[in-house]
Protein backbone atom coordinates (compact mmCIF):
# COMPACT_ATOMS: atom_id res chain seq x y z
CA UNK A 1 0.00 0.00 0.00
CA UNK A 2 1.03 3.37 -0.71
CA UNK A 3 1.23 6.04 1.82
CA UNK A 4 -2.36 8.13 -0.34
CA UNK A 5 -4.16 4.62 0.64
CA UNK A 6 -2.91 4.48 4.20
CA UNK A 7 -3.75 7.99 4.86
CA UNK A 8 -7.34 7.42 3.49
CA UNK A 9 -7.53 4.13 5.19
CA UNK A 10 -6.85 6.35 8.67
CA UNK A 11 -9.21 8.94 7.86
CA UNK A 12 -11.63 6.71 7.16
CA UNK A 13 -11.34 4.36 10.62
CA UNK A 14 -10.83 8.28 12.48
CA UNK A 15 -13.86 9.31 11.11
CA UNK A 16 -15.70 6.40 12.56
CA UNK A 17 -14.63 6.82 15.81
CA UNK A 18 -15.18 10.11 15.86
CA UNK A 19 -18.88 9.52 14.93
CA UNK A 20 -18.99 6.80 17.64
CA UNK A 21 -17.48 9.24 20.17
CA UNK A 22 -20.48 11.29 19.47
CA UNK A 23 -23.36 8.93 19.18
CA UNK A 24 -22.05 7.76 22.85
CA UNK A 25 -21.84 11.50 23.88
CA UNK A 26 -25.74 12.40 22.71
CA UNK A 27 -27.08 9.16 24.18
CA UNK A 28 -25.23 10.69 27.64
CA UNK A 29 -26.97 14.03 26.96
CA UNK A 30 -30.54 12.70 26.65
CA UNK A 31 -30.33 10.51 29.35
CA UNK A 32 -29.22 13.60 31.42
CA UNK A 33 -32.03 15.45 29.62
CA UNK A 34 -34.66 13.27 30.77
CA UNK A 35 -33.59 12.76 34.23
CA UNK A 36 -33.68 16.89 34.66
CA UNK A 37 -37.72 16.66 33.27
CA UNK A 38 -38.59 14.05 35.90
CA UNK A 39 -37.31 16.64 38.31
CA UNK A 40 -38.73 19.27 36.99
CA UNK A 41 -41.86 17.50 37.04
CA UNK A 42 -41.81 16.48 40.65
CA UNK A 43 -41.46 20.00 41.86
CA UNK A 44 -44.27 21.17 39.87
CA UNK A 45 -46.17 18.50 41.07
CA UNK A 46 -45.35 19.79 44.68
CA UNK A 47 -45.26 23.31 44.25
CA UNK A 48 -49.16 22.63 43.10
CA UNK A 49 -49.58 20.74 45.90
CA UNK A 50 -48.86 23.59 48.42
CA UNK A 51 -51.03 26.12 46.30
CA UNK A 52 -53.94 24.04 46.80
CA UNK A 53 -53.14 23.51 50.15
CA UNK A 54 -53.48 27.48 50.70
CA UNK A 55 -56.20 27.35 48.65
CA UNK A 56 -58.00 25.35 50.70
CA UNK A 57 -56.90 26.95 53.88
CA UNK A 58 -58.15 30.18 52.84
CA UNK A 59 -61.45 29.70 51.86
CA UNK A 60 -61.89 27.58 54.80
CA UNK A 61 -60.67 30.95 56.74
CA UNK A 62 -63.01 32.76 54.23
CA UNK A 63 -66.09 30.65 55.18
CA UNK A 64 -65.98 31.03 58.67
CA UNK A 65 -65.55 34.65 58.24
CA UNK A 66 -68.76 34.47 56.45
CA UNK A 67 -70.35 32.52 59.14
CA UNK A 68 -69.62 34.82 61.93
CA UNK A 69 -70.50 37.54 60.04
CA UNK A 70 -74.19 36.13 59.12
CA UNK A 71 -74.03 35.16 62.95
CA UNK A 72 -73.45 38.56 64.16
CA UNK A 73 -76.11 40.35 61.70
CA UNK A 74 -78.81 37.46 63.14
CA UNK A 75 -77.69 38.60 67.08
CA UNK A 76 -77.97 42.50 65.74
CA UNK A 77 -81.85 41.84 64.49
CA UNK A 78 -82.42 40.21 67.44
CA UNK A 79 -81.47 42.64 69.73
CA UNK A 80 -83.22 45.50 67.44
CA UNK A 81 -86.70 43.23 68.18
CA UNK A 82 -85.66 43.07 71.67
CA UNK A 83 -85.41 46.45 71.85
CA UNK A 84 -88.48 47.30 70.04
CA UNK A 85 -90.52 44.80 72.20
CA UNK A 86 -89.06 46.92 75.39
CA UNK A 87 -90.28 49.77 74.54
CA UNK A 88 -93.51 49.07 72.97
CA UNK A 89 -93.87 47.21 76.86
CA UNK A 90 -92.54 50.59 78.10
CA UNK A 91 -95.10 52.89 76.36
CA UNK A 92 -98.09 50.32 77.50
CA UNK A 93 -97.12 50.42 80.95
CA UNK A 94 -96.95 54.71 80.64
CA UNK A 95 -100.51 54.65 79.30
CA UNK A 96 -101.95 52.36 81.68
CA UNK A 97 -99.92 54.59 84.42
CA UNK A 98 -101.46 57.77 82.76
CA UNK A 99 -104.68 56.56 82.33
CA UNK A 100 -105.01 55.48 86.10
CA UNK A 101 -103.77 58.52 87.01
CA UNK A 102 -106.28 60.40 84.76
CA UNK A 103 -108.93 58.10 86.24
CA UNK A 104 -107.89 59.58 89.72
CA UNK A 105 -107.88 63.05 88.61
CA UNK A 106 -111.91 62.78 87.21
CA UNK A 107 -112.62 61.48 90.74
CA UNK A 108 -111.18 64.01 92.46
CA UNK A 109 -112.52 66.25 90.21
CA UNK A 110 -115.60 64.98 90.86
CA UNK A 111 -116.13 65.47 94.39
CA UNK A 112 -114.66 68.97 93.73
CA UNK A 113 -117.49 69.80 91.95
CA UNK A 114 -119.99 68.01 93.73
CA UNK A 115 -118.62 70.24 96.81
CA UNK A 116 -119.01 73.40 94.79
CA UNK A 117 -122.80 72.79 93.88
CA UNK A 118 -123.64 72.32 96.96
CA UNK A 119 -121.85 75.61 97.99
CA UNK A 120 -123.57 77.64 94.93
CA UNK A 121 -127.03 76.12 96.54
CA UNK A 122 -126.22 77.47 99.86
CA UNK A 123 -125.16 80.41 98.21
CA UNK A 124 -128.58 81.19 96.31
CA UNK A 125 -130.44 80.37 98.85
CA UNK A 126 -128.56 82.32 101.14
CA UNK A 127 -128.73 85.40 98.17
CA UNK A 128 -132.48 85.38 97.44
CA UNK A 129 -132.99 85.77 101.59
CA UNK A 130 -131.10 88.81 101.21
CA UNK A 131 -132.82 90.28 97.82
CA UNK A 132 -136.46 89.60 99.49
CA UNK A 133 -134.99 91.77 102.39
CA UNK A 134 -133.66 94.20 100.03
CA UNK A 135 -136.96 94.55 98.54
CA UNK A 136 -138.79 94.98 101.47
CA UNK A 137 -135.85 97.69 103.35
CA UNK A 138 -136.38 99.21 99.24
CA UNK A 139 -139.67 99.70 99.67
CA UNK A 140 -139.33 100.92 103.03
CA UNK A 141 -137.33 103.78 102.03
CA UNK A 142 -139.02 104.53 99.02
CA UNK A 143 -142.27 104.74 101.37
CA UNK A 144 -139.90 107.16 103.75
CA UNK A 145 -138.88 109.27 101.17
CA UNK A 146 -142.48 109.79 99.91
CA UNK A 147 -143.56 110.45 102.68
CA UNK A 148 -140.75 113.04 103.75
CA UNK A 149 -140.16 114.61 99.55
CA UNK A 150 -143.94 114.76 99.64
CA UNK A 151 -143.33 113.08 95.44
CA UNK A 152 -144.60 109.80 94.99
CA UNK A 153 -142.50 107.56 92.93
CA UNK A 154 -143.26 108.48 89.50
CA UNK A 155 -143.04 112.52 90.25
CA UNK A 156 -139.48 111.42 91.39
CA UNK A 157 -139.01 109.41 88.35
CA UNK A 158 -140.77 112.59 85.99
CA UNK A 159 -137.78 115.17 88.30
CA UNK A 160 -134.91 112.62 87.44
CA UNK A 161 -135.93 112.57 83.43
CA UNK A 162 -135.96 116.36 83.45
CA UNK A 163 -132.96 116.72 84.61
CA UNK A 164 -130.99 113.98 82.75
CA UNK A 165 -133.05 115.70 79.61
CA UNK A 166 -131.41 118.83 80.36
CA UNK A 167 -127.99 117.54 81.13
CA UNK A 168 -128.09 115.69 77.54
CA UNK A 169 -129.42 119.18 76.11
CA UNK A 170 -126.10 120.68 77.43
CA UNK A 171 -123.70 117.92 76.21
CA UNK A 172 -125.37 118.48 72.43
CA UNK A 173 -124.82 121.63 72.69
CA UNK A 174 -121.08 121.60 73.59
CA UNK A 175 -120.86 118.66 70.59
CA UNK A 176 -122.26 120.97 68.08
CA UNK A 177 -120.31 124.12 69.27
CA UNK A 178 -117.06 122.20 68.49
CA UNK A 179 -118.01 120.84 65.42
CA UNK A 180 -118.95 124.03 63.99
CA UNK A 181 -115.78 125.63 65.74
CA UNK A 182 -114.25 122.56 63.43
CA UNK A 183 -116.26 123.49 60.41
CA UNK A 184 -115.09 127.34 60.96
CA UNK A 185 -111.12 126.10 60.86
CA UNK A 186 -111.92 123.91 57.57
CA UNK A 187 -113.37 126.49 56.14
CA UNK A 188 -111.42 129.09 56.82
CA UNK A 189 -108.35 126.63 55.16
CA UNK A 190 -110.05 126.20 51.75
CA UNK A 191 -110.89 130.16 51.81
CA UNK A 192 -107.15 130.59 52.33
CA UNK A 193 -106.26 127.86 49.27
CA UNK A 194 -108.70 130.22 47.30
CA UNK A 195 -107.34 133.26 48.35
CA UNK A 196 -104.16 132.09 47.17
CA UNK A 197 -105.15 130.45 44.05
CA UNK A 198 -106.95 133.83 42.86
CA UNK A 199 -103.53 135.77 43.98
CA UNK A 200 -101.80 133.25 41.47
CA UNK A 201 -103.81 134.27 38.72
CA UNK A 202 -103.41 137.49 39.22
CA UNK A 203 -101.19 138.92 36.04
CA UNK A 204 -99.60 142.86 36.03
CA UNK A 205 -98.11 143.91 33.16
CA UNK A 206 -93.44 143.94 34.01
CA UNK A 207 -91.12 146.15 32.52
CA UNK A 208 -88.49 144.27 30.61
CA UNK A 209 -84.93 145.21 30.85
CA UNK A 210 -81.95 144.06 28.99
CA UNK A 211 -78.47 144.78 28.74
CA UNK A 212 -78.45 147.59 26.13
CA UNK A 213 -79.55 150.84 26.15
CA UNK A 214 -79.97 153.42 23.09
CA UNK A 215 -78.65 156.83 23.03
CA UNK A 216 -80.56 159.16 20.78
CA UNK A 217 -78.33 161.84 18.46
CA UNK A 218 -80.06 165.16 17.18
CA UNK A 219 -77.26 164.06 14.03
CA UNK A 220 -74.92 161.93 13.02
CA UNK A 221 -72.00 164.63 13.42
CA UNK A 222 -72.10 164.32 16.89
CA UNK A 223 -70.85 160.90 16.82
CA UNK A 224 -67.61 162.26 15.51
CA UNK A 225 -67.30 164.36 18.59
CA UNK A 226 -67.91 161.70 20.56
CA UNK A 227 -65.23 159.18 19.19
CA UNK A 228 -63.05 162.25 18.99
CA UNK A 229 -59.44 161.96 17.70
CA UNK A 230 -58.01 158.93 17.15
CA UNK A 231 -60.81 157.21 19.43
CA UNK A 232 -59.60 159.53 22.73
CA UNK A 233 -63.10 160.33 23.63
CA UNK A 234 -64.92 157.61 23.07
CA UNK A 235 -61.96 155.31 24.94
CA UNK A 236 -61.98 157.66 28.01
CA UNK A 237 -65.82 157.62 28.21
CA UNK A 238 -65.24 153.54 28.35
CA UNK A 239 -62.38 154.07 30.82
CA UNK A 240 -64.16 155.94 33.41
CA UNK A 241 -67.65 154.22 32.85
CA UNK A 242 -66.88 150.51 32.15
CA UNK A 243 -69.52 150.62 29.57
CA UNK A 244 -68.71 149.96 25.98
CA UNK A 245 -69.80 152.53 23.40
CA UNK A 246 -71.56 151.06 20.20
CA UNK A 247 -71.13 153.46 17.24
CA UNK A 248 -72.15 151.87 13.98
CA UNK A 249 -74.38 152.91 11.04
CA UNK A 250 -77.53 153.33 13.23
CA UNK A 251 -78.93 156.58 12.22
CA UNK A 252 -78.69 159.72 15.09
CA UNK A 253 -78.42 156.85 18.08
CA UNK A 254 -75.49 154.88 19.91
CA UNK A 255 -75.87 151.92 21.77
CA UNK A 256 -74.45 151.56 25.40
CA UNK A 257 -73.66 147.76 26.37
CA UNK A 258 -73.36 146.66 29.78
CA UNK A 259 -74.50 144.50 32.33
CA UNK A 260 -74.62 146.43 35.10
CA UNK A 261 -77.81 148.88 34.37
CA UNK A 262 -76.08 151.00 37.27
CA UNK A 263 -73.32 151.72 35.09
CA UNK A 264 -75.15 151.78 32.06
CA UNK A 265 -77.22 154.55 33.44
CA UNK A 266 -73.98 156.62 34.59
CA UNK A 267 -72.64 156.34 30.91
CA UNK A 268 -76.22 157.48 29.34
CA UNK A 269 -76.34 160.53 31.47
CA UNK A 270 -73.25 161.25 31.08
CA UNK A 271 -73.03 161.42 27.36
CA UNK A 272 -76.32 163.54 27.33
CA UNK A 273 -74.68 166.19 29.78
CA UNK A 274 -71.50 166.07 27.19
CA UNK A 275 -73.54 166.73 24.52
CA UNK A 276 -75.93 169.10 25.52
CA UNK A 277 -72.62 171.25 27.00
CA UNK A 278 -70.86 170.51 23.94
CA UNK A 279 -66.85 170.50 25.28
CA UNK A 280 -65.94 166.79 25.00
CA UNK A 281 -62.57 165.41 26.25
CA UNK A 282 -61.44 163.63 28.72
CA UNK A 283 -60.74 165.62 31.16
CA UNK A 284 -63.95 167.00 31.28
CA UNK A 285 -65.53 163.43 30.47
CA UNK A 286 -64.13 162.35 33.79
CA UNK A 287 -65.63 165.15 35.45
CA UNK A 288 -69.09 164.53 34.33
CA UNK A 289 -68.76 160.50 35.14
CA UNK A 290 -67.84 161.76 38.74
CA UNK A 291 -70.74 164.16 38.89
CA UNK A 292 -72.67 161.55 37.27
CA UNK A 293 -71.75 158.70 39.94
CA UNK A 294 -73.10 161.14 42.33
CA UNK A 295 -76.02 161.71 40.91
CA UNK A 296 -77.07 158.23 40.35
CA UNK A 297 -76.10 157.57 44.20
CA UNK A 298 -78.08 160.21 45.46
CA UNK A 299 -80.90 158.94 42.93
CA UNK A 300 -80.70 155.49 44.10
CA UNK A 301 -81.12 156.51 48.28
CA UNK A 302 -84.38 158.61 47.12
CA UNK A 303 -85.66 155.61 45.31
CA UNK A 304 -84.74 153.09 48.13
CA UNK A 305 -86.60 155.78 50.53
CA UNK A 306 -89.47 155.87 48.26
CA UNK A 307 -89.86 152.42 48.11
CA UNK A 308 -89.78 151.66 51.82
CA UNK A 309 -92.14 154.97 52.72
CA UNK A 310 -94.80 153.60 49.86
CA UNK A 311 -94.86 150.11 51.83
CA UNK A 312 -94.99 151.22 55.05
CA UNK A 313 -91.95 150.11 56.37
CA UNK A 314 -90.23 151.68 59.25
CA UNK A 315 -86.51 151.65 60.88
CA UNK A 316 -84.73 150.07 57.88
CA UNK A 317 -81.39 150.41 58.04
CA UNK A 318 -79.88 152.75 55.67
CA UNK A 319 -77.54 150.62 53.72
CA UNK A 320 -80.38 148.35 53.02
CA UNK A 321 -82.46 151.48 51.92
CA UNK A 322 -79.02 151.95 49.56
CA UNK A 323 -79.48 148.40 48.09
CA UNK A 324 -83.39 148.51 47.82
CA UNK A 325 -82.60 151.75 45.52
CA UNK A 326 -80.11 149.70 43.50
CA UNK A 327 -82.44 146.94 42.90
CA UNK A 328 -84.30 149.54 40.25
CA UNK A 329 -81.09 149.04 38.50
CA UNK A 330 -81.23 145.06 38.17
CA UNK A 331 -83.31 142.93 36.16
CA UNK A 332 -83.53 138.73 37.28
CA UNK A 333 -84.41 136.99 33.76
CA UNK A 334 -85.83 140.28 32.56
CA UNK A 335 -87.82 141.06 35.69
CA UNK A 336 -87.48 144.78 37.11
CA UNK A 337 -85.89 143.66 40.64
CA UNK A 338 -87.14 146.57 42.20
CA UNK A 339 -90.95 145.93 40.87
CA UNK A 340 -90.77 142.20 41.54
CA UNK A 341 -89.63 143.05 45.09
CA UNK A 342 -92.04 145.59 45.42
CA UNK A 343 -94.98 143.13 44.33
CA UNK A 344 -93.74 140.25 46.54
CA UNK A 345 -93.92 142.61 49.47
CA UNK A 346 -97.59 143.86 48.80
CA UNK A 347 -98.53 139.80 47.84
CA UNK A 348 -96.71 139.00 51.51
CA UNK A 349 -98.78 141.59 53.25
CA UNK A 350 -101.82 140.55 52.25
CA UNK A 351 -101.43 136.78 52.34
CA UNK A 352 -99.71 137.32 56.07
CA UNK A 353 -103.12 139.12 57.19
CA UNK A 354 -105.26 136.73 55.33
CA UNK A 355 -103.18 133.93 57.54
CA UNK A 356 -103.19 136.20 60.64
CA UNK A 357 -99.54 136.52 60.88
CA UNK A 358 -97.78 139.51 61.07
CA UNK A 359 -98.40 141.45 57.84
CA UNK A 360 -95.67 143.80 58.50
CA UNK A 361 -93.09 141.85 59.02
CA UNK A 362 -94.09 140.07 56.25
CA UNK A 363 -93.61 143.14 53.83
CA UNK A 364 -90.02 143.76 55.32
CA UNK A 365 -89.10 140.39 54.26
CA UNK A 366 -90.77 140.26 50.83
CA UNK A 367 -88.90 143.80 49.91
CA UNK A 368 -85.47 142.29 51.34
CA UNK A 369 -85.62 138.63 50.09
CA UNK A 370 -83.51 139.09 46.75
CA UNK A 371 -80.91 141.71 48.06
CA UNK A 372 -78.31 139.23 47.31
CA UNK A 373 -78.66 139.48 43.94
CA UNK A 374 -77.24 143.08 44.03
CA UNK A 375 -73.35 142.28 45.28
CA UNK A 376 -70.79 144.85 46.16
CA UNK A 377 -68.16 142.71 44.96
CA UNK A 378 -66.41 139.69 43.41
CA UNK A 379 -66.53 137.68 46.24
CA UNK A 380 -70.11 137.97 47.04
CA UNK A 381 -71.49 136.93 43.65
CA UNK A 382 -69.54 133.72 44.36
CA UNK A 383 -71.95 133.53 47.45
CA UNK A 384 -75.97 132.42 46.94
CA UNK A 385 -78.33 135.90 47.02
CA UNK A 386 -80.64 133.58 49.34
CA UNK A 387 -77.45 133.25 52.25
CA UNK A 388 -76.04 136.89 50.87
CA UNK A 389 -78.86 138.56 51.48
CA UNK A 390 -79.61 136.83 55.20
CA UNK A 391 -76.35 137.79 55.91
CA UNK A 392 -76.89 141.30 55.07
CA UNK A 393 -79.83 141.27 57.31
CA UNK A 394 -78.54 139.53 60.30
CA UNK A 395 -75.56 142.45 59.71
CA UNK A 396 -77.82 145.37 59.69
CA UNK A 397 -79.86 144.04 62.78
CA UNK A 398 -83.15 142.78 60.85
CA UNK A 399 -85.31 140.20 63.16
CA UNK A 400 -84.41 136.71 63.07
CA UNK A 401 -87.95 135.69 61.65
CA UNK A 402 -86.95 138.23 58.62
CA UNK A 403 -83.34 137.26 58.08
CA UNK A 404 -84.52 133.36 58.11
CA UNK A 405 -87.37 134.01 55.77
CA UNK A 406 -84.62 135.71 53.25
CA UNK A 407 -82.80 132.60 53.63
CA UNK A 408 -85.08 130.24 52.93
CA UNK A 409 -86.88 131.49 50.23
CA UNK A 410 -85.30 128.64 48.19
CA UNK A 411 -84.63 126.49 50.76
CA UNK A 412 -80.87 126.78 51.04
CA UNK A 413 -81.97 126.62 54.39
CA UNK A 414 -84.28 125.43 57.02
CA UNK A 415 -87.27 127.33 57.68
CA UNK A 416 -87.96 128.36 61.26
CA UNK A 417 -91.21 130.40 61.11
CA UNK A 418 -94.59 130.82 58.93
CA UNK A 419 -93.38 133.82 57.93
CA UNK A 420 -91.03 132.08 55.57
CA UNK A 421 -92.88 129.62 53.10
CA UNK A 422 -95.13 133.16 52.78
CA UNK A 423 -92.41 134.88 50.91
CA UNK A 424 -91.42 131.68 48.93
CA UNK A 425 -94.95 131.27 47.66
CA UNK A 426 -95.06 134.75 47.12
CA UNK A 427 -91.74 134.84 45.42
CA UNK A 428 -93.11 131.92 43.07
CA UNK A 429 -96.39 134.01 42.63
CA UNK A 430 -94.60 137.25 41.25
CA UNK A 431 -91.33 135.35 39.32
CA UNK A 432 -93.08 132.29 37.48
CA UNK A 433 -96.47 133.95 36.70
CA UNK A 434 -96.77 134.29 32.94
CA UNK A 435 -95.46 137.42 31.65
CA UNK A 436 -93.68 138.46 34.82
CA UNK A 437 -90.52 137.24 33.20
CA UNK A 438 -89.06 137.26 29.59
CA UNK A 439 -89.62 133.93 27.87
CA UNK A 440 -89.22 133.53 23.85
CA UNK A 441 -92.32 133.26 22.47
CA UNK A 442 -91.78 129.67 20.74
CA UNK A 443 -90.68 128.05 23.28
CA UNK A 444 -93.70 129.26 25.50
CA UNK A 445 -95.98 127.28 22.92
CA UNK A 446 -93.67 124.51 22.36
CA UNK A 447 -94.41 124.34 26.21
CA UNK A 448 -97.75 124.39 25.92
CA UNK A 449 -97.62 122.08 22.69
CA UNK A 450 -95.25 119.08 25.10
CA UNK A 451 -98.07 119.70 28.03
CA UNK A 452 -100.96 118.16 25.37
CA UNK A 453 -99.00 115.62 23.53
CA UNK A 454 -98.02 114.30 27.13
CA UNK A 455 -101.66 113.86 27.90
CA UNK A 456 -102.41 112.08 24.90
CA UNK A 457 -99.52 109.61 25.26
CA UNK A 458 -102.02 107.99 27.78
CA UNK A 459 -104.76 105.55 26.56
CA UNK A 460 -108.45 106.55 26.94
CA UNK A 461 -107.51 110.43 26.70
CA UNK A 462 -110.08 112.03 24.25
CA UNK A 463 -109.31 115.85 24.71
CA UNK A 464 -106.65 117.74 26.18
CA UNK A 465 -106.20 121.73 26.72
CA UNK A 466 -103.04 123.53 28.28
CA UNK A 467 -105.26 126.14 29.53
CA UNK A 468 -104.29 129.40 32.53
CA UNK A 469 -101.12 129.86 30.16
CA UNK A 470 -99.70 126.66 30.83
CA UNK A 471 -100.17 126.51 34.88
CA UNK A 472 -102.84 124.06 33.97
CA UNK A 473 -103.66 120.99 31.81
CA UNK A 474 -106.87 119.75 31.60
CA UNK A 475 -107.31 116.03 30.16
CA UNK A 476 -111.17 115.05 29.01
CA UNK A 477 -111.58 111.55 28.85
CA UNK A 478 -113.50 108.62 27.34
CA UNK A 479 -115.98 107.53 30.04
CA UNK A 480 -116.35 103.97 28.55
CA UNK A 481 -112.66 103.60 28.19
CA UNK A 482 -112.15 105.42 32.00
CA UNK A 483 -113.26 104.38 35.30
CA UNK A 484 -113.75 106.77 38.37
CA UNK A 485 -110.56 104.79 39.92
CA UNK A 486 -108.53 105.10 36.22
CA UNK A 487 -109.19 109.07 36.41
CA UNK A 488 -107.32 109.51 39.32
CA UNK A 489 -104.49 107.41 38.35
CA UNK A 490 -104.11 108.74 35.17
CA UNK A 491 -103.76 112.03 37.08
CA UNK A 492 -101.20 111.00 38.83
CA UNK A 493 -99.15 109.32 36.26
CA UNK A 494 -99.46 112.52 33.84
CA UNK A 495 -97.98 114.97 36.40
CA UNK A 496 -95.45 112.46 37.49
CA UNK A 497 -94.19 112.06 33.52
CA UNK A 498 -94.85 116.05 33.31
CA UNK A 499 -92.42 116.23 35.97
CA UNK A 500 -89.93 114.32 35.20
CA UNK A 501 -89.81 114.96 31.10
CA UNK A 502 -90.35 119.07 31.60
CA UNK A 503 -89.07 121.77 32.48
CA UNK A 504 -90.82 125.00 33.84
CA UNK A 505 -91.41 127.39 36.07
CA UNK A 506 -94.00 127.16 39.14
CA UNK A 507 -96.50 124.44 39.34
CA UNK A 508 -98.52 122.33 36.97
CA UNK A 509 -102.18 121.14 38.08
CA UNK A 510 -103.63 118.25 36.12
CA UNK A 511 -107.31 117.95 35.98
CA UNK A 512 -108.96 114.81 34.79
CA UNK A 513 -112.51 114.65 33.50
CA UNK A 514 -114.59 111.96 33.13
CA UNK A 515 -118.78 112.18 32.43
CA UNK A 516 -121.27 110.33 30.76
CA UNK A 517 -124.09 111.79 29.05
CA UNK A 518 -127.32 110.44 27.86
CA UNK A 519 -129.04 111.85 24.53
CA UNK A 520 -132.43 110.81 23.73
CA UNK A 521 -134.69 112.54 21.02
CA UNK A 522 -138.64 112.68 21.85
CA UNK A 523 -140.56 112.46 19.01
Amino acid sequence: MDMTTMGIIALVVGLGIGFAIAKFLEKGKASKTIASAKKEAASILKGAQAEGENIKKDKIYQAKEKFLELKAEHEKVILGKDKKLAEAEKRTRDKESQVSHELSRNKRLNEQLETRVQDLDQKQEFYERKQGELEKLHKSQVQQLEVISGLSAEEAKGQLLESLKETAKADAMAYLQTTLEEAKMTAQQEAKKIIVNTIQRIGTEEAVENCVSVFNLESDDVKGRIIGREGRNIRAIEAATGVEIIVDDTPEAIILSCFDSVRREVARLSLHKLVTDGRIHPARIEEIVKKTEKQIEQEILEVGKRTVIDLGIHGLHPELIKVVGRMKYRSSYGQNLLQHSREVAKLCGVMAAELGLNPKLAKRAGLLHDIGKVPNTEADMETPHAILGMQWAEKYGEKPEVCNAIGAHHDEVEMKSLIAPVIQVCDAISGARPGARRQVLDSYIQRLKDLEEIAFGFGGVQKAYAIQAGRELRVIVESDKVSDEKAAQLSFEISQKIQTDMTYPGQVKVTVIRETRAVNVAK
